[in-house]
């Protein structure tokens, strides 16, 4: 078919998304929708109205992830667009549903300009990408990919009690297990930054080549409690203090390994949590990402053999316990090729990254060819009501999927 330049319609881009966004919305212009609520329920509803207005056929798989498809040509695997509409509490407007309404344009930008596709294109909104109600995150997609067990992710139950199989039951969104992805000829997922590089760097399109591995590890230091104004310094096992000596020690050795490399300590627990008792333990997690498995590994290393740092350690037992691990995913070359020609076709600046956050994409990656865009974050925000790309970012990224689409037609 005959090559041509199109770009989508921006204005209608931002009545769109205010009008997801308006699903959920919340006091400060956020939104909270967590997936299978009546929010999410009422969304979902109004995206499948607005692919039945394009004429799309919608079916949904026994995960309640959505599929809208334009029909092709030909009877080929269908190129998909998408993400997921769920949200976290009082998170953003822009965070999984940017995915999913790209798709929505692209059909309508091809619906309007009377192209017709030889290869289906398909647009996808996956189930409990979040998992804010629900946990684990990306639980549909790892349904699809093999990763996570059905039936173990059927019982979920969230904070009131309500099971994941319940909630979905009520939903109306229990599809036939026929209808779940089971071949593509790609996935293409625009998203949203979710952190600061782009806009500090002054780019608009982030090429992204991978989600970087990870592993996280509980760590515990164990003591001895005694009286806080009675017990000589000398005489103490004071895990806290321990705990401390680690945790520099962690940051001054990471922290050289690789200035790539990113570390978190996100929960802490001191116990027994009184100001006149020296702490006896102390439960702390530490994880660690990078695209290197490699330096992954190295950290994994280094993370067990801290037991053996007797000198940091105040007489107090060290105890690692690995909770998880991640490879790094690395996305389909020829389809990142393909997304940073566009870019470059259409005049947008842009730089290849890699992704810190999970996504549906790695999961997807497993049996699909996938690939990721980035639009920027401004001030790197999301997760939270503040969260915030522009109008014109958002188009930009858009329109880079819309010719990297055409370019696959064309072939």
């Amino acid at each position: 078919m005959q090559r041509q330049k199109l770009v989508i319609n921006g204005e209608r881009l931002k009545t769109t998304l205010e009008q997801f966004a308006n699903f959920g919305r919340t006091e400060n212009n956020g939104v909270t929708r967590l997936s299978l609520s009546m929010e999410d329920i009422r969304v979902r509803n109004y995206f499948r109205l607005c692919c039945e207005e394009l004429g799309l056929t919608v079916s949904v798989d026994d995960m309640g992830c959505m599929y809208a498809t334009l029909a092709g040509t030909e009877d080929k695997p269908p190129i998909l667009i998408g993400s997921h509409l769920d949200s976290v509490k009082k998170g953003g407007r822009f965070d999984g549903v940017l995915g999913v309404v790209a798709g929505l344009e692209v059909v309508r930008t091809l619906v309007e300009n009377q192209i017709k596709p030889q290869i289906p294109i398909t647009i996808v909104n996956f189930t409990n990408e979040e998992g804010a109600r629900f946990e684990p995150s990306m639980m549909a997609s790892g349904v699809l990919s093999g990763k996570f067990e059905k039936s173990a992710m059927l019982k979920k139950v969230d904070s009131e009690g309500v099971t994941f199989e319940e909630a979905l039951k009520a939903s109306g969104y229990e599809g036939d297990v026929e209808n779940r992805l089971k071949e593509a000829s790609a996935l293409l997922e625009l998203h949203i930054e979710q952190g600061p590089i782009l806009e500090k760097e002054a780019f608009s399109i982030g090429v992204v080549e991978c989600v970087v591995g990870m592993a996280c590890y509980e760590i515990e230091v164990t003591g001895e409690s005694d009286h806080a104004g009675t017990t000589p310094m000398n005489m103490r096992k004071d895990a806290l203090f321990a705990t401390n000596n680690l945790i520099n020690e962690i940051r001054r050795r990471l922290g050289d390994l690789d200035e790539d490399l990113v570390f978190t300590i996100g929960r802490m627990n001191v116990y027994p949590s009184i100001h006149t008792v020296i702490p006896n333990k102390v439960v702390f997690t530490l994880e660690a990402r990078h695209k290197d498995m490699e330096i992954v590994r190295a950290v994994k290393n280094f993370i067990e053999a801290l037991p053996n740092l007797t000198s940091l350690n105040e007489g107090c037992e060290v105890k690692t316990t690995k909770l998880w691990e991640r490879d790094t995913v690395w996305f389909e070359p020829e389809i990142c090729q393909l997304l940073e020609k566009s870019a470059q076709s259409l005049g947008y600046s842009n730089r290849r990254m890699v992704s810190g956050a999970g996504h549906d994409a790695q999961f997807i990656a497993s049996f699909v060819p996938t690939a990721m865009l980035f639009v920027p974050s401004i001030n790197g925000k999301s997760h939270c009501e503040e969260e915030l790309t522009t109008w014109e970012d958002c188009e930009k990224g858009i329109n880079v999927l819309l010719d990297t689409v055409l370019t696959m037609l064309a072939k």
